[in-house]
């Protein structure tokens, strides 16, 4: 019970001027544990700190301005002075002032407060619920495979010649940098379990027009060492049987081919193995290990530092292009020139050079042409290819106006000097000390060169 007071009237001191979603937990806290006088305490201290600090809000405040009128005879002049800190609260906003101010200046944190907060109010489970396997539901039934325009690695396979096997069904797309960091470990599933009965098959659906190019697929799939079944879903005919969302996504069939599980996107691979070897289990197989499988991937592949990531996904295409910035509006599906503006804010990105923009890319007409980014991430992948001549295309990469050194991807060389050779996702910066605002810079000494998006981890 005290720690229970202490932590309401903490809790009211701090959020009592946002105090809606605090108070929303506490009360989802509450209605978890049931009704009682620990429940009706615990409101109460809360209640009692967002009471006592805005009664010593109103009390200070007052004093305050009193003490202000009593040392300045002016009144209006307070007025207008208050008046015209709005008027410039206002225009930083708007421009974007506050964030990268707050950013550098921030000294206030209380993601650790809230952390204790919602750890205090999370019910303890007890080891047997810790353990347990996942909930496999009924989802459905295995959708038909049908729609491939090819398969890779296999003949056709459906959900009748599959009927008795349990099957990992991996949307993925090649050039998706969260695919990719999945792939190692549906790579692993594949090899432990097949002998026990796992078919995995990567149903591969485009995100961009180049991935439609079933030769371009057949190259990412020897590239990547991707030896189990590859149904080329190119008209979306399977991920439309899924009624599926996203990129990537993973389907868990059990034998009598049923859907009993399913998870989007990266991260929880131990979950979804147990799910695996639950699903194997009640078809009878005998596994010889429970264990999880133990990935170290490299390059692209390896795991993101989510921690440090604040640059989102960007797309260079004015279908989905966010936060441009160069001097030019972009002009849609026509050559124009473009100038960077000289400081960029974090997230903002900008062309300079001759560029066409299409809805999807933008293309270098005349070299050399740049492309400046200003993000904060350990890693910066750009999807890039060459146009239909093909021919490669140089660049040079800096990072805050220098070559990268050793902070460089596995794509570009310590002077930064890379080669784009086919459309595909490019690592161009692993930064190896501590992560910061940092200004990327790529600059293309061929013309052709087609830029797609911006990806981060």
């Amino acid at each position: 019970m005290g720690k229970s007071f202490v932590l309401g009237i903490s809790t009211g001191l701090l959020w009592a001027p946002c105090a809606g979603p605090i108070l929303g937990l506490i009360l989802t806290g509450a209605a978890i544990q049931g009704p009682g006088a620990r429940s009706s305490f615990l409101l109460l201290s809360f209640a009692l700190g967002a009471a006592t600090s805005l009664g010593i809000a109103l009390l200070a405040g007052n004093k305050v301005f009193s003490a202000l009128k009593r040392s300045l005879s002016f009144e209006v002049w307070i007025r207008r002075g208050l008046g015209v800190a709005v008027i410039m609260g206002v225009v930083a906003i708007g421009l974007g002032w506050d964030t990268n101010l707050l950013t550098k200046f921030s000294f206030v944190n209380t993601a650790k407060a809230e952390e204790h907060l919602i750890d205090r109010l999370r019910p303890e489970k007890p080891a047997s619920v810790l353990a347990a396997q996942p909930a496999l539901a009924d989802e459905g039934p295995f959708p038909d495979l049908s729609g491939a325009v090819a398969w890779l690695n296999s003949p056709p396979l459906g959900a009748k010649s599959l009927k008795g096997k349990v099957v990992l069904i991996d949307f993925w797309t090649y050039s998706c940098i969260n695919c990719l960091r999945a792939l190692p470990y549906v790579e692993g599933w594949a090899a432990k379990y097949k002998d026990a009965g796992l078919v995995v098959i990567g149903v591969h659906t485009p995100e961009f027009a180049f991935e439609k190019d079933r030769g371009n697929v057949e190259k990412a799939v020897r590239d990547l060492k991707v030896n189990y079944p590859v149904a080329i879903d190119s008209d979306y005919k399977i991920w439309q049987a899924f009624k599926n969302e996203y990129w990537p996504a993973h389907y868990f069939i059990d034998g009598k081919g049923r859907i009993r599980y399913h998870h989007f996107g990266e991260g929880e691979y131990g979950e979804s193995e147990r799910v695996i070897q639950e699903l194997l289990k009640q078809n009878g197989a005998q596994l010889s290990s429970s264990g999880a499988i133990s990935v170290a991937g490299a390059g692209a592949e390896a795991a993101p530092d989510n921690a440090n990531v604040r640059s989102p996904e960007t797309y260079v295409g004015y279908r989905r292009a966010e936060h441009f910035a160069s001097t030019e509006a972009i002009a849609k599906d026509s050559k124009r020139g473009y100038t960077p503006q000289p400081r960029l804010s974090l997230n903002q990105w900008a062309l300079g050079g001759s560029w066409k923009v299409g809805e999807e890319s933008a293309v270098l007409q005349t070299a050399p042409g740049k492309i400046i980014f200003r993000f904060h991430a350990r890693d910066l992948h750009l999807v890039l290819g060459t146009t239909k001549d093909g021919k490669p295309v140089r660049f040079t990469v800096k990072l805050d106006g220098t070559p990268p050194g050793d902070d460089h991807g596995v794509d570009v060389d310590n002077n930064g000097s890379g080669t784009v050779q086919g459309h595909r996702l490019y690592q161009l910066i692993r930064q190896k000390g501590p992560v910061e605002d940092r200004t990327f810079e790529i600059e293309f000494l061929d013309p052709g060169v087609q830029t797609f998006a911006f990806t981060f981890g």
